[in-house]
């Protein structure tokens, strides 16, 4: 059975958490709040030690994505105030190294592509756009908008992981598999769709359907050579959709329903092997679900947050194999 790590951190934010992060290594938790603060805390040990307490949004601030360390120690946050700022800690103190106003209305989303291509940050707003930034060496940002990606509104961005789906099985002798870059997103359209990058450009690739209103999290799993794409998608419809490609194209895409539940559902989260499915919803609990041997989706757990406290989830990997 999967060993689950349950740890609560009693955050001090004088209102609603909105989103909590682990960074690579385990060792900080960044939170972010409708007190327009962002909160990074040294976790290890057990422990927990405020080491820096963020303010640069006038709103409340929705998620905030940890950048790989090869890049250094970079945070990025989004809050209802339009803003995107990505943050940079330099000798012990944390800065702005970067922040980013193109949006018209609240930005809902941001997320880190693979490290492997480079230092670049989708940001979904309820403007309809979602933005690529793209950091060149000089620490100058590149910006691509899809104008218009979900009409009226995009809640949610995950990217395709970087390890090619099938790259496990026999690639003919010295062939690369190519890496195209790719990410999915969810809306107030109740679509689910997926970009991909063509020559520089962003192209829309699909258009997955299957929810009866608004979109609230996609979560793209991350892939260990397996020939099947995953996708989880959830919405303010109650239901969980796990979604799956097994063609190297890309092109068919099929909808499983995980389960319908009583209330909105606001975030699905996979763990780090992509095995362990964590949904939270409206009625404030976590519930973690697993994929058994004959293709079923099974809850093997469920969790109350408390208010005001952070549940992280990990799940050990030896077992996992």
């Amino acid at each position: 059975s999967d060993k689950m790590l349950i740890n609560t951190v009693d955050t001090s934010h004088e209102d609603m958490i909105h989103d909590a992060q682990m960074d690579y290594y385990g060792t900080r938790l960044a939170t972010c709040s409708s007190d327009r603060s962002v909160k990074i805390f040294d976790v290890k040990n057990g422990g927990q030690i405020l080491v820096a307490d963020l303010r640069g949004h006038e709103g409340p601030v929705w998620q905030v994505a940890w950048a790989h360390p090869m890049y250094g120690n970079i945070l990025a946050s989004c809050s209802y105030d339009r803003k995107v700022i990505i943050w940079k800690e330099e000798n012990g103190t944390w800065d702005k190294m970067y922040e980013y106003t193109g949006h018209d209305s609240s930005v809902n989303s941001v997320c880190w592509g693979p490290y492997d291509f480079g230092l670049f940050l989708a940001c979904g707003s309820s403007d309809g756009a979602i933005s690529v930034l793209t950091c060149s060496g000089d620490g100058h940002w590149d910006i691509k908008k899809i104008n218009n990606a979900h009409t009226i509104g995009c809640n949610a961005v995950s990217w395709a992981p970087a390890v090619v789906p099938g790259s496990l099985i026999e690639q003919p002798t010295g062939q690369k598999p190519n890496y195209i870059k790719r990410f999915v997103s969810g809306g107030c359209d109740n679509l689910v769709k997926l970009w991909k990058e063509e020559d520089g450009q962003w192209k829309e690739d699909q258009k997955l359907e299957a929810h009866s209103d608004w979109v609230r999290d996609v979560g793209w799993a991350p892939s260990i050579g397996l020939p099947t794409s995953t996708i989880a998608s959830c919405s303010r419809d109650g239901r969980v959709f796990i979604w799956t490609c097994d063609d190297p194209a890309g092109n068919t895409w099929t909808a499983k329903l995980l389960h319908k539940f009583n209330d909105a559902v606001w975030h699905v989260s996979w763990s780090i092997t992509g095995k362990i499915l964590a949904v939270s919803g409206g009625d404030n609990k976590v519930t973690l679900w697993k994929e058994s041997v004959d293709g079923q989706w099974a809850c093997i757990s469920d969790v109350n947050k408390g208010q005001g406290a952070v549940t992280s989830i990990t799940d050990s990997q030896q077992n996992e194999q």
